[in-house]
């Protein structure tokens, strides 16, 4: 009886750690149906890195069909992305709204109108970098999209 009592307390510890570390992107790297909140840009030729202080005004949201959708602070923004042979975001037409001065919503928009590479960043976050990992956008998984 103690021995299925201790292999029972270590399959469930076990159990709580794998779901402890599961990440956000799922077990094949999928990115797709996630929302990704942008939570950082860090520039590679100075080291500085750029906090969002509030990552859920910009996020996006891949979708299987090659298309996005996603929130440039007070704008919605779409259209479509691909992972062949690097990684590219197109941003199309977007609403225009003027955000505010400590608005990100315009360098947001510049970034991934650059973006050359990206995926999984092994840690169950998203990373996107422009042409030669000059820039490298953070996302961290903010829960399942509908």
């Amino acid at each position: 009886m103690k021995m299925n009592s201790i292999l029972l307390t270590l399959v469930f510890t076990v159990m709580l750690i794998t779901s402890a570390c599961a990440s956000s992107a799922d077990s094949s790297g999928s990115i797709q149906d996630i929302i990704w909140e942008w939570e950082g840009v860090t520039t590679k030729s100075t080291g500085e890195m750029t906090t969002v202080s509030d990552p859920e005004n910009y996020t996006l949201i891949f979708r299987e069909d090659g298309t996005f959708e996603g929130q440039a602070d007070c704008n919605m923004i779409g259209v479509s992305y691909s992972q062949e042979g690097g990684f590219t975001i197109t941003v199309g037409p977007s609403t225009m709204a003027y955000c505010g001065d400590d608005s990100l919503d315009q360098q947001f928009l510049a970034l991934l109108g650059n973006i050359a590479a990206g995926g999984p960043d092994g840690a169950g976050d998203l990373a996107l970098e422009t042409a030669g990992g000059a820039e490298r956008m953070e996302f961290k998984g903010g829960g399942p999209a509908r």
